[in-house]
């Protein structure tokens, strides 16, 4: 039997929701696998969460930019140690300035070595600013969004100065029109987009693996009905119709309009001349993990309760 440790099983217990002791029984018979033992418990009807929910670890900011023509925008995650350098002007200017030459850059790597408007560089910079706040910080991501015809419209949440906070969102709308009416509306989607948290653009830019896994929990739990294979089949096509509805931003439910989808909501707020066709989704501090912290109590009833 695989070794399990303490932290395997807080880290599939926070990103579930299952039971201590459930979470090191899926740990157990999965090998140790974290992704298997969370399919496990979903089989099981163990887990309570649907999907892996990655816990923001790092400190920092998003940071937003956008051209003047309004047909290109950058999104940036400058990371920092803690909370406190977010606040901090100097930190504040740096990341606008980042996302900003993350306008002309086409990767992470490419915008480190990109020249600022003061002659040095992203990575620079932020060496600059280790030295004068005392703090590590990086450069941990980047994306950019650019349209020929449209715009590029964004939206953060958590916000703690203009295009900067915790959450920022980039969504292309490719098309003719009015462009103030145009942003507007794809600032809307990108508001939904950061609360709703869509997997993909089109159910044809969906991961297919995750596509095969979720069919495959559907199938172990219609099986456990009992039914017969002709409707265990049709169960399982009805529950990734509705994955699909819930997991793919042109056909979920508009949340300021739910009787829409987001794709009829954008047709019919740029009179059909319009759509999405990409968008952009950066939260602080995903998939970091965190910094281990004091689990003491925790192993000691596991152990015991193990041991009963």
């Amino acid at each position: 039997m695989a070794e399990v440790t303490a932290a395997d099983v807080k880290a599939l217990r926070e990103s579930t929701g299952a039971g201590m002791m459930d979470c090191k029984k899926a740990l157990q018979e999965t090998g140790g696998d974290k992704e298997a033992a969370s399919d496990w418990l979903r089989k099981k009807g163990l887990s309570k969460a649907a999907k892996k929910a990655d816990r923001a670890a790092a400190e920092g900011l998003i940071g937003l930019a956008f051209s003047d023509d309004g047909k290109t925008a950058a999104a940036v995650e400058v990371n920092a140690e803690t909370d406190f350098v977010s606040r901090n002007e100097v930190f504040q200017d740096a990341v606008r300035d980042i996302a900003a030459a993350g306008l002309s850059a086409g990767s992470a790597e490419e915008l480190a070595a990109t020249k600022l408007a003061s002659g040095e560089s992203v990575d620079e910079r932020l060496t600059n600013l280790i030295a004068k706040i005392g703090e590590n910080m990086t450069l941990r991501r980047m994306a950019r969004l650019q349209v020929s015809s449209g715009v590029v419209a964004g939206y953060v949440h958590n916000a703690v100065a203009d295009n900067l906070g915790k959450i920022g969102v980039l969504v292309a709308v490719e098309g003719e029109g009015d462009a103030a009416a145009l942003t507007e509306a794809g600032r809307k989607v990108a508001m939904h987009v950061a609360a709703a948290a869509p997997l993909s653009l089109d159910v044809d830019s969906l991961d297919p693996v995750v596509v095969d896994k979720e069919r495959a929990v559907f199938a172990e739990q219609a099986r456990a009905s009992g039914k017969p294979d002709n409707i265990i089949e049709k169960m399982v096509e009805g529950r990734i119709r509705k994955f699909y509805e819930e997991s793919v931003l042109l056909k979920q439910a508009f949340v300021m309009d739910p009787d829409k989808s987001v794709e009829d909501f954008v047709k019919d707020a740029s009179g059909g001349k319009a759509k999405v066709t990409g968008f952009v989704r950066l939260v602080l501090g995903e998939g970091v993990e965190k910094k281990q912290d004091d689990f003491a109590a925790e192993v000691a009833s596991m152990a015991g309760q193990g041991a009963a």
